[in-house]
């Protein structure tokens, strides 16, 4: 009995240590997410306290995600009782400030675009065992109505259960909350008791609170539910009225939303790219889109196609009114779209401006517009982007608005933003994404609808400053006009008159504020922060200044930015102008840069892009088929490899036959229908050099070692292919092992390894030492005042690794190895052979003599154009 009892308490005894085991060493005690919205205008505090329960020192992270419209405007860390706090300042002078105080490296930043709605803030630091850290991040951002309804997004990922979760939303609306919703991706029956919703006449409280228990996936097991989104959706009471002004402390904000007004008929033209890059799931989401998007024009607008690749097609000679036939007909039209060949869209946005201007019988008042879908850059036509924004933004001049839709990341997202912004309309992104038809069709929801148009909203000059935009092109049902100013003057009454034109007639609209009773209206501090509309002003301006000036003349875009950046710095907000410094203990690294990332950050190196250019370009000078072309062909065959491969090694063979005439050369063989193992850029002399190294002899190769730097890099080939697959890379200080392979990236430090997987990016820093890896594309390790290591994943035909070098002006002249030794022991001297060839030459490395010679090599560098390398070409057996 004695001997029974023991076991069951060693096996108590067994599972509680388990248990404790099992328990993550970092742990997030208390999450709080305390959001209070006033007036649209919300302030997001988020607070994490983090325990280390671990018996040494360990690395703590907090992580948020957050909308991209909103901006940072404090963040603090409290250790041990000490605050470190995050300070905000002018972009150069802060990155000035963190690489003076960190001479060992520089940040890439901490926030980064997650998706197409939020940016990821990332923070890690040390804590010693036992210790305590709490994270304190707040953001504000304007709510933005669309289609009737303002959404607040809340990411919810703590990544583990947490002992007190809880998520507060303060909403107060003067002029009454219409209605009131919550969402979520995750909610369960459990977690819905964890759900509660408090609701007056202007004010709401939605409360989140689920217990430990509600949080797990299975009671057996401490996996969290909580991974999703949570979103509160609401709107608010309007009257038939000039809108509703609110005012606190001087400032004052209108909002101006009518409703239930006569739609005005539209004239639309559907410019779309059917490019070769198109061909496969994207057009046939856009098929699938615009077949949806007919079927919601209304019988008394008007519309046509015009489809473009290298070629510009209308599919009819005018535009025609949507009568069932007309829709009919063009849903047969849309199903035969196919894509193939480059893109001109100078030429067609030329001939969609041309069809309205010279359309006829269309309805007196109504709205025109032209809506560009494209996936690319200009390839065929004019393909100066510069040229093709003052091309278009003459030939439209004010009169219609355009709306430029960037499918996916090859477009360039500034050049479709500033055409857009610069002819009355916008810009959006569709994400290649499942989804990416209803993104389309929901895009077409928010501009379908315009019910107002030339919209001036007037308030007194003498006695209003600062006065945000307040004239309007056009105003679509279920959004909102949003307009701020500081009230300059002692005033009783605050007039403000609204004129615009609707589909019936010109509208008149007066309202007046009693400034004294408005105010009255926020003396309850429970339910706002501090002076919101001043804040809610400086947003605002900051807003349209920095849009403004995407699209104005250079001489009055420094002007533009120096004004969002006096704001930003006086507010406190993390802009595209200003970076904030985070501070850490001494004994750590210094800090680290937080950057606010545009739109524009989530485009593929523009080089790359010019890389694309630059070969439909010679693709077309010489008469071969462009990348685009292959693209749709790969379509056409059934993606079959084989056909592919075959299609690209022919384009190969042409296109270096076409420039071997351009230049003179006397080589007539497909010298760059393959990638070289390595690419030399050596300094000294300035030469590149294409490498191929035999490494079949041996299982890992020495390629390079320079003892002045810490650096030495292994590589080793794969099986069956002559490219490399692995590289090993050591550095001495600090002591840190990098194992990259095709399956992903592996750094191991003080005995501790991280896996950082290709389907990720990421960044990290240690001692100095910042590695990084671009999702699918380049693993990146650099140091200060050293060379930098770059390895691209190449993808086609054959996966395998690109390594190469940056900076290489910093190797020192004792490096070694198979790469090395051409940075510090290489020369290049002419052929005594007075019939030597001009391509081709002498190159003694480490003693040894090598005749090499000039050839065209495909590059796998990222920094490159990604067109074919000039290189002088030599094989090695290490």
């Amino acid at each position: 009995m004695e001997q029974r009892t023991l076991l069951a308490l060693l096996v108590f005894s067994s599972l509680i240590v388990l248990a404790e085991a099992q328990k993550p060493a970092i742990e997030i005690y208390s999450l709080h997410v305390d959001c209070k919205v006033t007036s649209r205008f919300a302030h997001t505090v988020i607070t994490s306290r983090i325990v280390n329960r671990a018996n040494e020192s360990r690395e703590a992270t907090f992580e948020v995600e957050l909308p991209k419209t909103a901006f940072i405007t404090n963040f603090s860390m409290s250790i041990d009782g000490k605050v470190y706090p995050g300070v905000i300042k002018e972009k150069a002078a802060a990155q000035k400030e963190y690489d003076t105080a960190v001479s060992r490296g520089q940040s890439a930043g901490l926030v980064k675009i997650r998706d197409r709605k939020l940016e990821l803030f990332h923070v890690s630091v040390s804590i010693a065992a036992a210790s305590k850290v709490t994270f304190e991040l707040t953001y504000e951002e304007l709510l933005k109505r669309q289609l009737g309804k303002f959404e607040l997004l809340i990411k919810v990922r703590p990544k583990q259960l947490v002992k007190h979760y809880q998520i507060d939303v303060h909403i107060f609306e003067p002029q009454g909350i219409r209605f009131l919703e919550t969402d979520s991706t995750f909610m369960t029956n459990e977690l819905t008791e964890a759900l509660t919703k408090v609701q007056n006449e202007t004010k709401a409280h939605v409360l989140f609170k689920p217990t430990i228990d509600q949080q797990k996936v299975n009671p057996e097991l401490d996996e969290t539910l909580l991974n999703g989104d949570f979103v509160v959706r609401y709107d608010v009471k309007r009257e038939a009225t000039a809108g509703d002004i609110q005012i606190v402390n001087g400032y004052f904000v209108h909002y101006f939303a009518p409703s239930e007004m006569p739609v005005f008929p539209k004239n639309v033209i559907f410019v779309i790219d059917r490019s070769g890059s198109m061909a496969g799931r994207k057009i046939e989401q856009t098929r699938d889109a615009l077949l949806k998007i007919l079927q919601d024009l209304r019988p008394e607008d008007h519309f046509s196609f015009i489809t473009f690749s290298n070629r510009v097609e209308e599919w009819k000679s005018s535009l025609v009114p949507a009568t069932e036939e007309n829709v009919a007909s063009a849903a047969a039209f849309v199903q035969t779209l196919l894509a193939r060949g480059g893109t001109d869209i100078n030429g067609a946005l030329l001939t969609a401006v041309g069809a309205l201007d010279k359309a006829e019988d269309l309805p007196e008042r109504s709205v025109s517009m032209v809506i560009l879908l494209t996936d690319g850059q200009p390839t065929s036509g004019e393909t100066n982007v510069e040229e093709i924004q003052e091309n278009i933004q003459k030939a439209i001049n004010g009169k219609y608005a355009l709306f430029c839709l960037g499918f996916g990341f090859d477009v360039s997202y500034k050049f479709l933003e500033k055409m857009a912004l610069s002819n009355g309309g916008i810009a959006r992104r569709i994400y290649e994404n499942a989804d990416a038809a209803l993104q389309l069709q929901g895009f077409y929801q928010e501009v379908a609808t315009p019910i107002l148009m030339k919209i001036e909203m007037q308030y007194p000059e003498n006695a209003i400053e600062g006065l945000t935009k307040n004239n309007f092109t056009l105003f679509f049902e279920g959004s909102e006009i949003v307009v701020s100013g500081k009230i300059r003057n002692e005033l009783d009454l605050l007039p403000v008159e609204i004129k615009a034109q609707s589909h019936t007639s010109d509208l008149t609209l007066k309202e007046e504020a009693n400034v004294k009773e408005k105010e009255q209206i926020f003396q309850d501090q429970r339910y706002i922060f501090g002076n919101f509309i001043e804040r809610l002003w400086a947003y605002l301006t900051i807003q349209q200044l920095l849009e403004k000036a995407i699209s104005a003349p250079e001489e009055d875009q420094k002007a533009l930015e120096a004004q969002a950046l006096e704001l930003s710095l006086q507010f406190s907000f993390v802009t595209p102008l200003t970076s904030m410094v985070v501070t850490k203990p001494a004994d750590q690294q210094q800090g680290e840069l937080a950057n606010k990332p545009t739109e524009a950050d989530n485009e593929k190196p523009s080089n790359r892009l010019v890389g694309k250019s630059l070969k439909k370009s010679t693709s077309r000078l010489l008469g071969m088929p462009s990348e685009d072309d292959l693209a749709s062909s790969r379509m056409r065959a059934g993606s079959a490899p084989g056909r592919w491969a075959e299609l690209q090694a022919v384009s190969s063979r042409k296109l270096f036959s076409g420039v071997s005439r351009i230049m003179g050369g006397a080589r007539a063989q497909p010298l760059f229908d393959e990638y070289p193992q390595f690419l030399l850029e050596l300094a000294k002399p300035s030469e590149t050099v294409c490498l191929n190294i035999d490494g079949k002899s041996q299982p890992s190769v020495h390629l390079l070692s320079d003892p002045e730097q810490g650096l030495t890099v292994m590589g080793k080939l794969g099986d069956g292919t002559n490219q490399f697959v692995e590289f090993r890379i050591n550095y001495v200080n600090p002591p840190v092992q990098i194992h990259v392979s095709t399956d992903g990236i592996v750094v191991s430090h003080n005995n501790e390894n991280t896996r950082l997987p290709w389907t990720e990016s990421a960044t990290s820093t240690i001692q100095g030492l910042r590695v990084s890896v671009e999702k699918e594309r380049s693993f990146t390790a650099s140091l200060p005042d050293t060379v930098t290591v770059k390895i691209s994943l190449v993808k086609f035909p054959d996966v395998f690794l690109g390594l190469y070098f940056l900076d290489t002006n910093h190797f020192s002249d004792k490096v070694s190895g198979a790469l090395g030794q051409f940075y510090s022991k290489a020369q290049f001297r002419d052929n005594s052979n007075t019939n030597q060839r001009a391509d081709e030459r002498l190159l003694t490395v480490s003693g040894s003599e090598h005749k090499v010679s000039r050839m065209y090599k495909k590059d796998y560098r990222l920094e490159s154009a990604r067109g074919p390398v000039s290189c002088w070409s030599i094989d090695l057996t290490p």
